[in-house]
């Protein structure tokens, strides 16, 4: 309660016209802001590391051209991520997607595939990274200095919802050797 000998407060008694002058004054600073834009960016912005060892010859294969080794029925799939880089050190950029069946609703698994373009012929899949099968989704995907690395989630076990993975592995791939190496060992696990 407020004692009588102190005055009041002008905030504590709000009339229209305080809310009008308010409005107002809002009203200009919203008109004034429309007439005040910061100038336009002029620096470029720099190309991702994942292009690094690409050439400027042939694109990237398109993963919508190739006929993926996935099952998804009448449904259809989905490319969730794709990144490109010269994987194999020919020259030429490969493109490796992270591909599911299209689904509703929940978490559906997805498959990692490096496709490559011939000298000749259409693009095709030269390796299957994460196979749709094992149940895995894909998270933190990149093509980065002639590796792919990925974190995958999965399920300890079949009790565990398909909502809630709790399994969590760092996943990295080389070209070694003429095939795709998993250089991150399977078994460096989180919860």
């Amino acid at each position: 309660m407020q004692h009588p000998a102190v005055p009041e407060l002008a905030h504590t008694a709000a009339r229209p016209i305080h809310w009008l002058a308010t409005a107002a004054a809002l009203a200009a600073v919203v008109a004034a802001s429309a007439f005040l834009e910061p100038d336009p960016a002029t620096a470029a912005q720099p190309t991702p590391q994942a292009h690094t060892r690409a050439t400027a010859g042939a694109p990237a294969p398109d993963p919508a051209a190739v006929d993926l080794p996935l099952e998804c029925g009448t449904v259809g799939s989905v490319v969730k991520k794709k990144a490109t880089g010269d994987l194999d050190g020919d020259g030429r950029a490969e493109t490796v997607a992270v591909v599911h069946c299209r689904a509703g609703s929940g978490t559906p698994p997805d498959g990692v595939y490096v496709i490559t373009r011939p000298d000749t012929g259409k693009p095709r899949v030269v390796a299957t990274l994460v196979n749709p099968k094992d149940g895995l989704t894909t998270t933190d995907f990149a093509v980065r200095d002639g590796a792919v690395t990925a974190t995958l989630l999965g399920y300890s076990s079949l009790d565990v919802p398909r909502c809630c993975p709790d399994r969590k592995d760092a996943a990295k791939w080389q070209w070694k050797d003429g095939a795709f190496t998993r250089t991150t060992p399977a078994d460096a696990r989180s919860v």
